[in-house]
């Protein structure tokens, strides 16, 4: 949604080679939030580009200083999120709705001062991943945040039943990217490396 990103000048894409979908925080809501006919435009997206379409490779892409994830952070604050403050703040309440999971592994990540690696779901519940967040020690708070939540996203996506056997058989892979705003660089999470690299001519 962040004005900031482009992601067909990033990824050296032209129009149309790309189904792109803008929410604020790169949210993708669990399936265990709808039931019957309710649902929201990221499922639906999902549905029409990878089982209508064939779209084989979905991308979250993530970024620095994203104001989403930066309200998300505040959330930490119980006054902050409080049930009245949400129902006053749309965008507390969509976050605190959609978003609370990824606040929850980042204070596992407090709890170790930010050392010990975290572990994600991938593709199918069998499948999981390890993620060393900023290992450098580079970003600030709401940064390593917005690194984790991108990677809970994955786990989302994945949620959905009518993806279920695409994701079963490597008919639909998903990953995670995350740009730096101020930088300029882009980071491919590596589930072999088990962290996000810098994507430039010496790594990709």
């Amino acid at each position: 949604m962040d004005s900031r990103m482009l992601p067909t000048r990033f990824t050296d894409m032209n129009i149309g080679d790309m189904l792109i979908v803008r929410n604020p925080g790169n949210v993708i809501p669990n399936s265990q939030h709808f039931q019957d006919e309710l649902t929201t435009n990221e499922p639906t997206a999902l549905e029409l580009g990878c089982i209508v379409n064939n779209i084989r490779h979905v991308i979250v892409c993530g970024h620095s200083d994203c104001k989403a994830v930066n309200e998300l952070y505040k959330l930490q604050d119980r006054e902050f999120g409080s049930p009245e403050n949400r129902k006053l703040f749309p965008v507390r309440s969509y976050l605190c709705t959609h978003a609370l999971p990824s606040l929850e592994k980042f204070q596992q990540f407090q709890l170790t001062d930010y050392q010990k690696p975290l572990l994600f779901q991938a593709e199918t519940p069998m499948k999981h991943f390890v993620a060393h967040i900023d290992p450098d020690n580079k970003f600030a708070f709401e940064d390593k945040l917005s690194q984790i939540h991108t990677l809970q996203q994955v786990q989302n996506i994945a949620s959905y039943g009518f993806l279920k056997k695409r994701l079963e058989t490597d008919q639909i892979h998903i990953h995670a990217m995350w740009f730096d705003i101020y930088t300029g660089e882009i980071y491919y999470f590596s589930r072999q490396a088990k962290r996000f690299v810098v994507i430039d001519e010496n790594n990709f």
